[in-house]
């Protein structure tokens, strides 16, 4: 399976920025695509592979940080940079704080937006590795019979195989063949394992109530 090529969209009603921005990120060799306003690019579906946004703050109907409120609140991960003439500090925190790559105060230097753009590729490309393993991982448990996974979520918490069986009433002999199947169908073969697939699963242990591994 090939990696889908890396993306940077601009967003700017500014038919000039637009250009600008194209003409820049072609010389360095990024794909791109533009738009003319935010509702214009949430009307289309998300981008599977790396990307990044260039966004405009100010711009009519949907602004840049309403923009960013409409992408968390529809689950989408794309990195955004912000762009503006109009920027103020406070407006400048909380787009850092919702998740924003860069927030540039126009006119910045064209190195400077495109050292932003490879962090935001960067942190792209890695944010859907994790989510590729997460995805992974959790097939994986979907495999196990509902005892299988009582009995895999018992070991992650440290129990032995005579304490297992004391907790859910079966004998030792038991749990050892439910282990065993346990972790035949998630392709381990130690505890250390087994919870390197909950981390990347994002699985809460049993008596840890909103605690992941």
């Amino acid at each position: 399976m090939t990696t889908p090529t890396a993306m940077v969209f601009v967003i700017d009603d500014d038919e000039s920025v637009r250009k600008s921005l194209n003409r820049l990120l072609d010389t360095a060799h990024y794909k791109t695509e533009v738009f003319t306003s935010a509702s214009e690019f949430l009307s289309h579906s998300a981008y599977q592979g790396p990307s990044c946004v260039i966004v405009d703050v100010k711009m009519p109907g949907l602004n840049g940080i309403e923009f960013q409120k409409a992408l968390i609140e529809h689950g989408r991960e794309e990195q955004l940079i912000f762009i503006t003439a109009y920027g103020d500090i406070p407006m400048c925190a909380r787009a850092m704080k919702a998740g924003a790559i860069d927030f540039l105060p126009k006119p910045f230097k064209p190195d400077q937006l495109l050292q932003s753009v490879a962090r935001a590729l960067t942190t792209s490309s890695e944010q859907l590795v994790r989510a590729s393993e997460k995805n992974h991982a959790r097939a994986l448990l979907k495999r196990l019979t509902p005892r299988e996974y009582e009995v895999m979520e018992l070991v992650a918490t440290g129990l032995l195989n005579k304490q297992v069986g004391g907790e859910l009433g079966m004998a030792e002999k038991t749990v050892k063949t439910h282990r065993a199947h346990m972790m035949q169908k998630l392709r381990i073969t130690s505890v250390a394992e087994l919870m390197v697939v909950l981390q990347k699963a994002e699985v809460t242990l049993p008596g840890k109530p909103g605690t992941k591994v």
